[in-house]
């Protein structure tokens, strides 16, 4: 997530102070992903610092200090809406690292990971259709917000499916000869080594 895209996005509307930002950014996000005030307070500074954003005045009666945009923090933020998302770092993913290392090391239950995971995952997609269909429509950002969560769910689910089954193809220690696999470099997830079962 760049909160430095978002918090110029937001700066859009307007000159804020921090808490502003902090406030705005979980609302038009249905508060999924919380932001630290601190967390936003040393964006701000950076943005500062390069010229993004500027002070908008002196501080109010309680310290607060009002940020704006520059033009540059405006062709900043312009530029960030036409580019796609970028995919060269690849975020961890906990689940995939947990039975990643679970199918190579011996006496571990991968069934029961699975299961266990696949019925928390189920439980958080009823919650989410849940809110979904008691949305109103009257929040266009917090249903989308909510649908990418629902979603990635879904896919989660379809992925722990496909795992059984490929746990169910093979024997235990069939998946311990991936050490030899090339590993793949951020921009390069080119073909693995054949690896001999």
């Amino acid at each position: 997530m760049s909160i430095k895209h978002s918090l110029l996005a937001l700066l859009q509307d307007g000159p804020m102070y921090g808490a502003q930002l902090r406030q705005e950014f979980e609302q038009r996000t249905g508060g999924t992903w919380p932001l630290n005030v601190g967390q936003v307070y040393t964006t701000l500074g950076r943005l500062e610092r390069d010229g993004l954003v500027e002070s908008a005045g002196a501080a109010d009666e309680e310290g607060r200090i009002a940020y704006r945009l520059t033009e540059a923090g405006r062709s900043e933020v312009l530029q960030w809406w036409t580019v796609p998302v970028g995919r060269e770092q690849t975020p961890r993913n906990e689940l995939a690292i947990k039975l990643a290392l679970a199918v190579t090391l011996p006496g571990v239950d991968v069934q029961r990971i699975v299961q266990t995971q696949r019925t928390a995952t189920m439980t958080h997609l009823r919650d989410l259709t849940r809110l979904k269909r008691s949305a109103d429509g009257d929040d266009l950002a917090w249903e989308l917000v909510l649908e990418s969560l629902i979603f990635a769910d879904e896919a989660e689910v379809r992925w722990l499916d496909h795992v059984e089954a490929r746990i169910a193809r093979i024997t235990p220690t069939a998946a311990k000869a991936s050490r030899t696999a090339r590993v793949a470099t951020p921009g390069k997830a080119g073909p693995r080594e054949e690896v001999s079962r």
